[in-house]
């Protein structure tokens, strides 16, 4: 009787210890970068150096050729094979309203650790657009929103 009545209460333990866990993510860092007619963020690998090119690429637009958001992003749980990253982008307005501009891609299953992925709006679409007021970048996975990042204007 002893050995029935710990058993019924081990099984009645077991749903609670295990619940189904759900996938988790989130945006950790945003990098927006002008690229130029060569489709390069920097000239030379240094942080400073390519501090100092995107300085020289925002003074001088017509030397740009696209912008490209680089996003490390971490995720874990049980993914389907819908994971995506998304980009709103908000430029000048003309008019009422502001232009406004989605990107889209596909992500590969995460592993442990963090990743680093890029969306670029460029050719005549980035031409077209103009500059880049503000953005907001998210994580999705069925839908589901699991991480964001703003910009300071969004």
């Amino acid at each position: 009787m002893h050995r029935s009545l710990i058993w019924l209460s081990l099984l009645c333990w077991l749903p609670l210890s295990s619940p189904a866990q759900a996938a988790t993510g989130r945006v950790l860092k945003v990098l927006p970068h002008f690229l130029d007619r060569e489709g390069r963020n920097a000239r030379a690998p240094s942080l400073y150096d390519r501090d100092a090119y995107q300085f020289f690429l925002r003074e001088n637009p017509e030397k740009r050729s696209a912008i490209r958001f680089d996003v490390q992003w971490k995720a874990k749980g049980p993914f389907s094979d819908q994971l995506k990253l998304r980009v709103e982008l908000r430029g000048i307005a003309q008019g009422n309203l502001p232009k406004q501009r989605v990107l889209e891609g596909p992500l590969e299953p995460p592993g442990r650790f963090s990743h680093w992925s890029g969306l670029s709006l460029s050719g005549e679409d980035y031409k077209q657009f103009g500059d880049v007021t503000a953005w907001r970048v998210t994580l999705w996975e069925n839908g589901r929103l699991l991480g964001e990042q703003t910009s300071f204007l969004w």
